[in-house]
């Protein structure tokens, strides 16, 4: 796939990041697209079951919260939603702690920062922080922005400078009020837009699966997953 194309699926990288990661993760990859998709399913599923334990990761709750999730996962909307639609044509994985993983209609950000008018970097600059723990508990510093924290310095501080110019960031790269405005509306569409699935579960159901992933979730934040 040419990297063009996957840069306009994500959308979330910054300029220039797909072509450079593209032609060295075919080089270190399986050739057969089967066997990269199996040995990604099985490093999230070992990384996820190291981090949770036996105990909960073959526990009963995790079991049932995979399925509801499956359950919602395999009835959504494919519309709009390229790489969830690909992901959708594989099958779904047997073991329980990988089905928790099985990919989710996961565009709905990328529809969203379009509609932004935010270039693909200056938008994970503002969508990031609302979920990064690391970024809350640190500083408001451009470094420790999600996705363009790894940028060369050159290309960090021209992305800053474009928020700036928006009025989105101040002088010392704090949110203004018009930026935290824009991450609010941004967040709260992105929310709305990947709310279908669930209308495939009772609500009894939904209520079930918030309960049963409670401790899932805990021990994952505890372990500085975000």
């Amino acid at each position: 796939m040419p990297t063009q194309v996957v840069h306009a699926a994500f959308y979330s990288f910054a300029d220039g990041e797909a072509a450079r990661h593209i032609p060295s993760a075919w080089e270190t990859i399986p050739p057969a697209p089967e066997a990269s998709v199996a040995a990604w399913e099985r490093g999230s599923a070992a990384s996820v079951r190291r981090i949770l334990g036996d105990e909960l990761a073959d526990s009963p709750s995790l079991v049932r919260a995979a399925d509801l999730t499956t359950k919602a996962a395999t009835n959504a909307p494919t519309e709009g939603r390229v790489m969830y639609a690909g992901m959708r044509t594989l099958p779904v994985p047997s073991d329980p702690v990988a089905r928790l993983w099985l990919p989710r209609p996961c565009c709905a950000s990328t529809v969203v920062t379009v509609t932004s008018q935010l270039s693909s970097a200056r938008a994970s600059a503002v969508r990031r922080p609302t979920y990064s723990l690391r970024w809350r508990r640190a500083s408001t510093r451009p470094e420790s922005f999600g996705r363009i924290h790894h940028l060369p310095k050159e290309r960090l501080a021209a992305v800053m400078d474009g928020l700036r110019e928006r009025g989105l960031v101040d002088t010392d790269g704090r949110f203004t009020d018009a930026g935290r405005e824009t991450k609010q509306r941004i967040e709260a569409l992105t929310d709305e837009l990947a709310a279908p699935p669930y209308d495939a579960l009772s609500p009894a159901e939904l209520d079930e699966l918030v309960t049963e992933l409670e401790p899932i979730t805990s021990t994952l934040v505890a372990a500085g997953s975000q």
